[in-house]
């Protein structure tokens, strides 16, 4: 990944990657913010200022922000994560003043107008009671509620309703004024872009937007425990997790080679024994999440209330073979070449190419070259893996169900068959 990087005066970053070969240009605005970063009484702020900017800024409106973007073909949006709220567009790239104009007023001119934030909470209120109501969505907030109890790291993104209703203007301007600094984000384009013209457009909307980023992070300390929910559905749905890595641990690719091994995909070890060989699933998979000073390792399953008791201790045998036996070479060599394929893949997508770049300039300070990502990839060893698998296994089990729950082991009955 080519890149150039300017810091302006004020102290912004902004990076872009040319490709002239394209028609198009995919741009926007990474803050290092989110519901990991809030305080009890704020859970759901980042996210609902994700939404609002979209309600009006001091120059659109709510319909001139849609209309003046799709006039010209292009495409807005946005996410929050627990670490990370991003605005971003795609645009033809002769159209990416326009869409630097209406991104820049998203994170400098909000007008969070009292009419339609009265609106807009009862939208994200409905878009929490559907993620409640949709199961598979449910038991990973569930899941994660319970790896980081009574921290901000196990809050939902979302927040819960009553504080949503409770957010008014001033709330939100104050947590932007903390949370939103030159210090704590990052601008990138990728696609047919002239960086000293991108650089240009950036400053002269941005470059006396001098808020500095001053906020205390909470210790994340993972904990693991149980939860379970009956359900009248047909599924049963399932999530056993362990203490994961953050993102800068040395072990980081050891890990991913080690979750691609176990569970990623339909050649991995669960899927093949779980499924293929016993057929007590439709999905299985493994996964590893990091964060800031943590991580959580994770298995999905969906199964049926029948079979959820003959799950889990198969899934405990395939723990305790990958803990006690070295992979093979095929196995290794397999994953390896299925994470630098993935990598790869995405980086020909313009949008993924600037997705990647701000999260690893925002993490890690720098931009991590493609040859140093599948060198490390590449450098993963047996011995790695087997000692990744140790290291999560090792810790005190998160165990989640939500569903159609007749009868299923206890965690204390789950800790026994996972005691390697």
């Amino acid at each position: 990944m080519k890149y150039t990087k300017t810091i302006l005066k004020n102290g912004l970053t902004i990076i872009s990657s040319e490709r002239s070969e394209t028609q198009t240009i995919s741009l926007g605005i990474w803050v290092n913010t989110g519901s990991a970063y809030e305080k009890l009484d704020e859970n759901g702020i980042s996210h609902f200022i994700e939404h609002m900017v979209f309600k009006g800024t001091e120059k659109r409106d709510a319909l001139a922000i849609s209309e003046d973007i799709e006039n010209v073909g292009g495409q807005t949006n946005a996410y929050t994560s627990r670490e990370f709220t991003a605005f971003y567009a795609k645009m033809l790239h002769s159209d990416a003043e326009l869409a630097v104009d209406v991104i820049a007023d998203f994170i400098k001119a909000p007008t969070f107008d009292t009419d339609e934030m009265v609106k807009e909470k009862e939208v994200v209120v409905q878009e929490i009671k559907q993620s409640i109501d949709t199961p598979d969505d449910a038991i990973f907030d569930y899941f994660q509620e319970k790896a980081f109890e009574n921290l901000p790291l196990g809050r939902t993104i979302l927040g819960p309703a009553e504080k949503v209703r409770s957010f008014d203007a001033k709330r939100m301007r104050d947590y932007m004024a903390t949370h939103y600094g030159v210090n704590n984000m990052v601008v990138v384009a990728v696609g047919n872009v002239k960086h000293d013209l991108f650089v240009k457009m950036i400053e002269d909307r941005l470059a006396d937007y001098d808020k500095k980023a001053s906020f205390e992070i909470e210790p994340q300390t993972y904990s693991g425990g149980f939860f379970a929910e009956n359900r009248d559905i047909e599924q049963a749905h399932v999530l056993i997790g362990f203490k994961g890595i953050e993102y800068k641990n040395p072990m980081y690719y050891p890990v991913s080679v080690f979750s691609t091994i176990f569970g990623g995909g339909m050649s991995s070890r669960l899927f093949q024994e779980i499924r293929e060989k016993r057929g007590l699933v439709y999905t299985v998979y493994s996964f590893t999440n990091s964060h800031t000073g943590t991580g959580l390792f994770g298995i999905y399953a969906g199964t049926t209330a029948d079979e959820l008791n003959a799950l889990l201790p198969v899934v405990s045998d395939e723990i305790k073979k990958v803990v006690s036996d070295k992979v093979t070479d095929k196995e290794l060599e397999r994953a390896k070449t299925q994470l630098k394929a993935s990598m790869l893949m995405a980086l020909e997508s313009s949008s993924s190419t600037a997705e990647v770049m701000a999260r690893q300039y925002l993490i890690h300070n720098r931009i991590i070259s493609t040859d140093e990502v599948v060198e490390r990839v590449e450098s993963v060893s047996k011995d790695d893996i087997q000692k990744a698998a140790q290291m999560l296994f090792s810790s005190r089990p998160t165990y989640t169900l939500l569903g159609n729950l007749k009868k299923y082991p206890s965690y204390d009955a789950l800790e026994k068959m996972l005691k390697i």
